[in-house]
């Protein structure tokens, strides 16, 4: 999927959240703090910040399933030793570099 379709999927999950709470795009502008064109123009086009988008979000609802879905999968562990091999692996802070 490319991310200009993501963003009008997203756009459209928002749009159709509104509608079901019987929200006008000024009710929702006014309750998320985001400005009624940027509303619009992310209703229309998908294009927003990552900040207006949490805003709509915390009105919308969503926001803590978007934060637990992008958190690492945690380990599955069969026995201890796949928990004392996990152990010895330093979890890295930064990215190799290329």
């Amino acid at each position: 999927m490319s991310s200009t379709k993501a963003q009008q999927k997203l756009a459209n999950a928002v749009r159709e959240r509104r509608l079901f709470m019987e929200l006008t795009q000024e009710g929702l502008a006014i309750r998320s703090g985001v400005a009624l064109p940027t509303l619009r123009k992310f209703e229309q086009k998908g294009i927003i910040s990552l900040e207006g988008f949490l805003k709509l979000l915390c009105v919308v609802g969503g926001l803590e399933e978007l934060i637990t879905v992008l958190q690492p999968p945690k380990p599955n562990f069969s026995s201890i030793d796949d928990v004392l091999k996990e152990d010895s692996n330093i979890s890295r802070k930064r990215g190799h570099k290329k």
